[in-house]
């Protein structure tokens, strides 16, 4: 037992900068909304600062000048740690002004990857000028230990939990009773009711900024006694970090503290089994306490689905939809042969590393790029592949080609349980997952003895087909063509096969989960399944970079497949261009130990400053180019097209149907149908003690347009998601002959009930042409599968006059037309009903008028409408039948006449305005 309570308390070292980098963390969050993935590395920066000050010296940043300035003399305690923290401030504030600043207004993915580029630039220039051999530092805390009856606890360990406790507190009350805090509090909630009421949002991220830095930095002084200055142990520091302020969730600074305490605790507990317990794993369990821990907080709290309201902003670019490959794809064959042919040594491994990193980079689009998850475990999964391959080679004897494809499956398996998290989390939370999971496989597999074959590495035996040796050689054959032409017919299958990925019906299905996956439930696309697809082919894909990577090497090790090495490519890709083919292989082109690399190095020696570049380059791509240097290109491309577009003759667009002779006026009576289409009884819904609705009971007959009314808050929208299966409620939902209630939203919809938003929910991303295809979807998993086809889609885009900007992008259209091409995705669906939610918002009332008249054409193709709206000359006009509803309730049914002359509904809704002697004169 004594043993237990001495590594819980060896703990509070590593526990208390967990709750110090979580309070950090906690501040920037508050105070700008960025998840700051670089706070671990600049606590390491102010640490070398201070301990380089005890000797006497000033760290230089700047590359090609003095490593350090000589002060002339050793400073003491006091006056370094003070000039350490001022130089913390002055880096928090440079790092506002210069990266975070200019993302303001920007989502808080792109405030993240740029994080993510802050931290690599800071790792980067710490190995440039101080190198990675470990720096000690003198104490700082009292040392000694104290005798808890045959236990002896460090002191310096609960000084520094104490110290920590002390902070929290001190920051706890500055937020709650200064102005400052208070100034902050108000900003965090509205940044424009802050410049209203006279603070400036800029002077307050400022502040925050230079006071988290501090408190990282104060963290990172502390441990250094502790645990020698190391640059990857403590920017990885980072992923404990963010699991204690998940627990605080990112506002509660007293949590933080307490988790982070918690976590640094049963992590020494964790090393201590694994000495002494001989069936504990013997490394890695460490690591997977913030795992856990971060699983636990976000899954649980988590939704299949995002609520109503949700704001889930992800900017990653259009995915171009790739053209004419054969003539691209041809080019680069060529192109990458000549170059396997005419290099040799040095320059070939670098062709041959590039077409590797190209491939692995292509996982990342299809899980990124293309399906929005950002993972940052994608090298990770290729070192599954590679240590796989050799057990598979080396143990098993499996051949070529049998064996990377064995050890890409093997890959794809773990790729699904990284992907598992994502079923119920989205956006950043996922970054933060698919981070501590390749910290814990980095350390429970790969640099684990027992699994990855020693120091040495994993042997892995040359590839050989019929008895022709593909190995990449050695010596003076070092590097072989066959094995370059290995990897070239590697990269075109995977290639050719990412591009076909984006132009099929699953490609549309991830892009669709990627920007907005409650749209992409009601289009009939399962979004758990999608994404779990995703994160498999890329897995696959990764796996099999990873293989390659292992023939190349001959050899797997730990350092090949480092989480900080794969956060590095993260970067290469995204500022190659993460959303397409191309991207990926211009990833290949610039990533380390790659063509750009090699030149870089032997003609401007700048090999060393890569990774520095690298992280400045990511977070210029971030700021400037948010597609991508591929994607800027295509831009121009774009514009290109458009000018030359304009010099031919314009394509006849298909026949447009007249509109109906008649002016719409009082509606011809209809004789109403019978049939009941969809019925809802006892419908209610409640979040926590509010009730939205209540006992909701009505029926909607097939091939008519019900219409359903009432004033805000009235329950409306809610009885549409609750109808649609976006909102949990008890009572029984009919559509047809089946009960659809409890069934997920995307079974639903390919049961034929269609619907739209209120808030529209486009994909942005995508072309009209494209956000209608993806209504397409949920037609084909009919019993029947009959899809529309072209025709019938251009048909459908006349009616709604969308022909014309069939190929734009949704974002360039306005508000009306987006409401259209909202409409004609629903339709496309081919439902048996349609729920329209306020299809009339934004229009004036010539185009409310036009609508009206393509919705009842609608209607008379045989589509069932249930349309809210407050628009109540068009509800009046076209509406078979109207309900309406008041506080959650229904308190009237029946014809447009019967609900002009009810008392209740003019009382509740309808007014003055709407009387039926207006109505009727």
């Amino acid at each position: 037992m004594t043993d237990h309570l001495v590594f819980l308390a060896l703990g509070l070292g590593n526990g208390a900068v967990y709750a110090a980098l979580g309070l950090a963390l906690v501040m920037t969050f508050r105070s700008s909304g960025v998840v700051n993935f670089s706070t671990g590395a600049v606590a390491l920066y102010v640490a070398y600062t201070y301990g380089l000050l005890r000797k006497g010296e000033l760290l230089n940043p700047i590359p090609g000048m003095p490593k350090s300035i000589d002060l002339g003399g050793r400073l003491g305690l006091l006056p370094a740690m003070g000039i350490s923290l001022a130089i913390a401030a002055l880096l928090g504030t440079l790092i506002y002004a210069i990266v975070f600043r200019p993302l303001r207004t920007a989502p808080p993915v792109a405030k993240a990857v740029a994080s993510i580029g802050v931290m690599l630039f800071v790792q980067a220039l710490l190995a440039v000028r101080v190198g990675t051999t470990p720096v000690s530092v003198k104490a700082i805390l009292p040392s000694g230990a104290l005798s808890l009856g045959d236990a002896r606890i460090p002191v310096d360990r609960l000084w520094f939990a104490a110290v920590i406790l002390a902070l929290a507190v001190a920051l706890t009350l500055l937020y709650r009773w200064t102005r400052f805090g208070l100034a902050t509090r108000a900003a965090a909630e509205s940044e424009k009711g802050a410049l209203v009421t006279g603070l400036s949002p800029e002077r307050i991220a400022f502040g925050n900024w230079a006071l988290s830095t501090m408190v990282a930095g104060l963290s990172g002084i502390l441990i250094a006694p502790i645990v020698p200055l190391i640059p990857v142990s403590y920017t990885l520091f980072i992923v404990p970090a963010l699991a204690a302020a998940l627990v605080g969730n990112f506002t509660a600074m007293g949590l933080t503290v307490i988790a982070g305490l918690g976590i640094g605790m049963v992590q020494s507990e964790m090393t201590h089994l694994q000495s002494t317990v001989s069936w504990f794993p013997q490394s890695g369990m460490a690591e997977l306490v913030g795992l856990v821990m971060i699983l636990i907080f976000l899954v649980i709290r988590g939704k299949p689905l995002p609520t109503r309201g949700a704001i889930i902003q992800q900017t990653l670019g259009r995915a171009p939809r790739p053209r004419n490959l054969l003539v691209p794809a041809v080019l680069s064959v060529v192109v990458a042969v000549a170059a396997l042919l005419w290099t040799s040594g040095s320059y070939r491994a670098a062709v041959i590393t590039t077409l590797i990193l190209a491939v692995i980079a292509l996982s990342q689009v299809v899980v990124t790029g293309f399906a929005g998850q950002i993972s940052l475990a994608q090298l990770t999964l290729a070192g599954v592949g590679a240590f796989t391959l050799s057990r598979l080679t080396g143990d098993l004897g499996v051949p070529f080609p049998l064996a990377p494809v064995l050890a890409a499956l093997v890959a794809t398996v773990i790729g699904v349980v990284v992907g598992l998290p994502a079923l119920r989390i989205r956006g950043l939370p996922v970054t933060v997952v698919t981070l501590a999971l390749a910290v814990f496989l980095e350390t429970f597999w790969f640099r684990n003895s027992n699994l990855n074959g020693g120091l040495a590495g994993a042997h892995i035996e040359n590839p050989r087909l019929f008895g022709i040796d593909l190995g990449i050689g050695a010596g003076e054959t070092y590097p072989r063509v066959p094995f370059g032409l290995v990897c070239l017919a590697v990269l075109v299958l995977v290639a050719l096969s990412v591009a076909a990925l984006r132009t099929s019906r699953l490609g549309a299905s991830m892009l669709a989960v990627r920007a907005n996956e409650r749209s992409a439930a009601a289009a009939g696309i399962d979004v758990a399944r999608t994404k779990i697809k995703a994160f498999a082919i890329g897995a696959f894909i990764a796996g099999l970079g990873g293989a390659l990577m292992g023939y190349q090497q001959t050899v797997a090790t730990a350092e090949s497949y480092s989480t900080i090495a794969g956060i590095g490519l993260f970067a290469i890709v995204y500022i190659a261009g993460i959303t397409c083919v191309s991207g990926g292989i211009l990833a290949g082109v610039i990533g380390a130990g790659g063509v750009m690399f090699i030149v870089m190095d032997r003609f401007l020696h700048l090999g060393d400053y890569y990774a520095l570049i690298s992280g400045v380059f990511l977070v210029l791509t971030v700021i400037k180019y948010p597609e991508g240097l591929i994607g800027h290109l295509h831009e121009h491309t774009a514009r290109i097209r458009a000018l030359l577009g304009r010099f031919r003759p314009p394509r006849p667009g298909p026949p447009v149907p007249a509109p109906p002779a008649a002016e719409i006026g009082a509606p011809e009576p209809r004789e109403l149908p019978a049939e009941i289409l969809l019925s809802a009884d006892g419908v209610g819904v409640r979040y926590g003690g509010v009730v939205a609705l209540d006992d909701i009971g009505f029926e909607v007959r097939s091939g008519e347009i019900l219409g359903l009314i009432g004033p805000n808050g009235a329950g409306k929208t809610t009885c549409i998601d609750a109808l649609s299966g976006f909102a949990p409620a008890s009572g029984t939902v009919t559509l047809g002959d089946r009960r659809i209630d409890g069934l997920e939203p995307h079974k639903r919809s390919r049961l034929g009930l269609g619907r739209t938003f209120q808030g529209i929910e486009l994909y942005d991303d995508l072309t009209v042409r494209e956000n209608v295809a993806v209504g397409v979807v949920a037609a084909t998993h009919r019993p029947d599968g009959a899809a529309p086809s072209t025709a019938e889609i251009d048909r459908l885009f006349g009616m709604l006059h969308l022909d014309e900007v069939a190929d734009r992008s949704v974002n360039e259209l306005s508000q009306g037309r987006r409401q259209l091409v909202s409409v004609a995705r629903a339709l496309a669906g081919r439902p048996r009903i349609v729920l329209l939610d306020e299809p009339a918002a934004g229009l004036d009332s010539t185009e409310s008028r036009w609508l009206g008249e393509r919705l009842q054409a609608v209607r008379d193709a045989g589509v069932t409408v249930l349309m809210v709206d407050h628009d109540m000359e068009l509800v009046l006009e076209i509406c078979d039948r109207i309900v309406v509803l008041d506080l959650g309730r229904v308190i009237a049914a029946g014809t447009p006449a019967e609900i002009q002359s009810n008392p209740e509904v003019v009382r509740a809704y309808l007014g003055t305005t709407h009387t039926a002697t207006e109505v009727s004169a």
